[in-house]
């Protein structure tokens, strides 16, 4: 059966269904349809502690890879000439760095590969060292398993003056045992010492590590390697020349084991007073006082041929053995300031003393050694040298 709807309702119904059909619409339009399908995976991302084509790269901070959202099948540091670099892979293959310093001014190439869920990603990048301007190469003494004396400092020489004095001492590290407080004292602008206040007691082993290669010492001058030596303390040796009773008496750990007669420095070229370093020793050598300033032709000049020369000083001063003083040794004063002995007794000195062992020159008229001679070092007071000279003017 029909239903008629009275003419004043129809308008009514009209606009309802109008509204009913619009509202359908609308909540059709605004549904957002949700997908069970999971999201595609990302590719992995490499990232490079240096960029590519950057020059001036440290060549002692490792070089680094990353990946995020994989992980690293091969990775490659290649030098100029293909060698490959040393590297080190972490665990989860997430990260890799060089385990070697690199080169000054050389260009490495890398290859990287990774691999994950949203598939593999390769890279290739270069990059280039930095190229100082100048290099510096440490040398150091004692040489490494010398066996030394007690009197013997460490000694840091290289070949160019230091700029940086200050930063060239941190880069040295001693390390002795049994542990001994000690100080860094330069004896030239190419030169720095380190020793303890007091002589080093037998036995003690010291090891001295250089770092200075990759490292600015001032002025653009870089160390060109790094250098170590350990050495050993030997037996307490130090042998006593007094002007008063002109003898030298070289006592061992304390015990005095040989005396012998001696001829100092006349009084124009006195020997002068304080604690010498033994350094190297010759079988046989020409001395030539012009290499100390002395001309030949000089009154006090000379040129002599001589035997069984023990150094204890770098102004020229040696033990050696003098047969053409003999009558004059232990009684009068004759040479131009080495200690004169006999053939034997030069002999024995040469053969019963090493590098670092001590002479104690006392009671000449001459002065002091100085103690920037090279082989002087005890003579500047230990306030003096724990104070340092690192930021004052050396020669």
């Amino acid at each position: 059966m029909a239903i008629t709807v009275p003419k004043k309702h129809r308008q009514r119904w009209a606009v309802a269904a109008t509204f009913a059909a619009g509202a359908l619409f609308l909540t059709t339009a605004c549904t957002i349809p949700v997908s069970d399908e999971p999201p595609a995976p990302v590719a992995p991302a490499i990232s490079l502690s240096e960029p590519d084509g950057k020059q001036g790269t440290d060549p002692i901070e490792p070089f680094s890879v990353t990946v995020d959202n994989g992980t690293i099948t091969t990775a490659t540091l290649t030098n100029p000439e293909g060698k490959v670099v040393e590297s080190e892979m972490s665990a989860d293959r997430t990260s890799w760095a060089t385990a070697e310093v690199l080169g000054y001014g050389r260009t490495y190439t890398l290859e990287v590969e990774a691999t994950g869920p949203g598939g593999t990603t390769q890279t290739t990048s270069q990059f280039t060292t930095l190229t100082p301007s100048n290099l510096t190469m440490p040398y150091l003494m004692p040489w490494d398993g010398a066996v030394v004396g007690i009197g013997q400092p460490v000694a840091v020489q290289f070949d160019e003056p230091i700029p940086d004095r200050e930063r060239a001492q941190e880069l040295i590290t001693i390390t002795t045992e049994p542990t001994v407080e000690g100080a860094f004292y330069w004896v030239s602008n190419r030169e720095v010492r380190w020793r303890p206040e007091e002589y080093w007691a037998p036995g003690t082993t010291i090891t001295v590590d250089v770092d200075v290669y990759g490292r600015d010492l001032g002025d653009g001058l870089f160390g060109e390697a790094n250098r170590n030596v350990t050495f050993t303390i030997g037996d307490a040796v130090i042998a006593t020349a007094d002007d008063l009773t002109k003898t030298i008496s070289v006592a061992v750990n304390g015990e005095v084991v040989y005396t012998m007669p001696t001829s100092f420095g006349k009084a124009r070229t006195p020997t002068p007073n304080g604690t010498y370093i033994i350094g190297d020793r010759q079988r046989s050598m020409i001395m030539d006082s012009s290499t100390y300033g002395v001309p030949v032709s000089s009154s006090d000049g000379y040129r002599t041929r001589v035997e069984w020369a023990t150094r204890m000083s770098y102004s020229g001063i040696f033990v050696h053995s003098a047969p053409w003083s003999l009558g004059d040794q232990g009684y009068r004063n004759v040479s131009a300031g080495c200690l004169n002995v006999s053939p034997a007794n030069a002999q024995w000195f040469y053969n019963n003393t090493k590098p670092g062992d001590l002479v104690i020159v006392r009671n000449t008229v001459g002065g002091t050694l100085s103690g920037i001679d090279g082989l002087g070092d005890w003579n500047i007071p230990w306030e003096t040298w724990k104070a340092g000279n690192a930021n004052s003017g050396v020669a």
